[in-house]
């Protein structure tokens, strides 16, 4: 088995662990880096009363503290699943390198698991979507940028 088919292998094993064990869903996400796995992660959400646990965020969250860096530039994640939308912005903001995944969007749907809604919300113009979007306070929030753009103690990402 080649090295990408065991990484996903570990993936969907701890996927099936995390079930199996009753801790959380069916997910299970492997971060690599130069060949070695640095972080796993599973779906927390249930366990620890948190929507945004998912096995790809939690995966995330640990490569960045095994790393000391917020960045995962050069990283791999294998996930058991093609991740939501949620996860799939974390991935690109962590910078990782390639997404592998095991099943799809529709797999997951068919096990109820469905986040269509999300991309056709996404696609929707702010004032179309089911959730009220509203914006509020613009001047004054824009402090915030002002004060960044200024400030000799930002870090670029």
């Amino acid at each position: 088995m080649d090295a990408p088919s065991e990484f996903m292998q570990q993936a969907i094993a701890l996927a099936v662990e995390n079930v199996t064990s009753g801790r959380g869903g069916p997910f299970g996400a492997v971060i690599v880096k130069d060949g070695k796995v640095i972080a796993t992660g599973v779906n927390q959400v249930t366990a620890m009363n948190d929507s945004t646990a998912h096995a790809e965020m939690t995966a995330i969250r640990n490569a960045c503290k095994a790393l000391g860096a917020f960045q995962l530039e050069g990283c791999d994640i294998y996930s058991s699943c093609e991740p939501c939308p949620m996860c799939l912005a974390a991935i690109y903001w962590a910078r990782c390198r390639t997404i592998y995944y095991g099943c799809t969007a529709a797999d997951a749907a068919k096990a109820g698991f469905d986040d269509a809604y999300l991309y056709e919300e996404l696609k929707k113009p702010l004032g179309e979507r089911a959730l009220p979007v509203v914006n509020l306070c613009r001047d004054e929030a824009e402090k915030a940028f002002a004060a960044w753009k200024k400030s000799p103690m930002k870090v670029e990402y």
